[in-house]
């Protein structure tokens, strides 16, 4: 079957390598690579997953952050103008909590609250008089077919060593958190399940869904030992929730 830029739905987007390679895996099909405009840089590989016909980027090599996040967004919504919504794939550093037993390998999905989209962009905001930082402006909340399909994906419970699911707030920005305290003061006033540094610049470009599994603990022990496991449950999770987004649409 040919393809044109219009029957792809699906907008598939990694910061890493390794998340783009384990992307791939997910897919069902692969797809020859069509034509783009000159204007476009991206780096696309075309595929399915569940009757989903999907694009996978990765940001530019080297390149990371809410900003070329947003540039491969926008580039790719404008060359796929048939895009409905997006999956931030990829890695994220875990915050421990008495509520969320989060370990490493586990998957955290953005939830929106009664007041929060599911990501907050935590360095965007203004110093108060007494010294706390206060969080401005809001981005946009996932589709509500994702968030209805999320609650079809199973989750397994904790009495393997399965990967487990979370769902809670993202913290997102364009700084690296290697400080247990740093990252304990941005979490504790929102309840902060894991930190990432790309979903921001995506969100309000393209209504999405941020998917991390967790490499670290965001402290000084971050190493990259547990980034391959991370990244290959977190598009497994995105392959899942595909799945059953494709059962939803179908039953209605």
């Amino acid at each position: 079957m040919i393809f044109t830029r219009d029957d792809y739905t699906v907008a598939w987007i990694c910061a890493l390598p390794l998340e783009m390679a384990a992307a791939k895996v997910m897919l069902d099909e692969v797809h020859p690579p069509l034509p783009q405009p000159q204007t476009d840089h991206n780096v696309y590989t075309l595929g399915s997953v569940s009757g989903h016909n999907v694009v996978v980027a990765c940001l530019l090599g080297g390149v990371y952050g809410t900003i070329s996040a947003t540039a491969v967004a926008s580039h790719m919504v404008s060359t796929f103008r048939s895009i409905q919504f997006g999956l931030m794939v990829g890695i994220g550093g875990g915050v421990p909590s008495q509520s969320a037993d989060i370990r490493l390998g586990d998957v955290v999905i953005s939830k929106p609250t009664a007041t929060l989209s599911g990501v907050i962009q935590y360095d965007y905001g203004k110093t108060l008089r007494d010294g706390r930082f206060q969080h401005t402006g809001s981005l946009n909340k996932p589709p509500p077919v994702l968030l209805k399909a999320t609650q079809l994906v199973n989750r397994p419970e904790r009495i393997t060593d399965d990967p487990y699911f979370h769902y809670g707030l993202i913290a997102s920005g364009d700084q690296v958190i290697k400080n247990a305290k740093t990252r304990d003061s941005i979490a504790k006033d929102l309840d902060i399940l894991c930190f990432e540094m790309e979903a921001a610049g995506l969100i309000d470009e393209l209504p999405s869904l941020a998917i991390r599994g967790i490499c670290d603990y965001c402290d000084s022990h971050k190493n990259k030992q547990w980034q391959g496991y991370a990244a290959l449950a977190a598009a497994a999770y995105a392959k899942a929730l595909l799945m059953d987004l494709a059962k939803l649409l179908s039953a209605d």
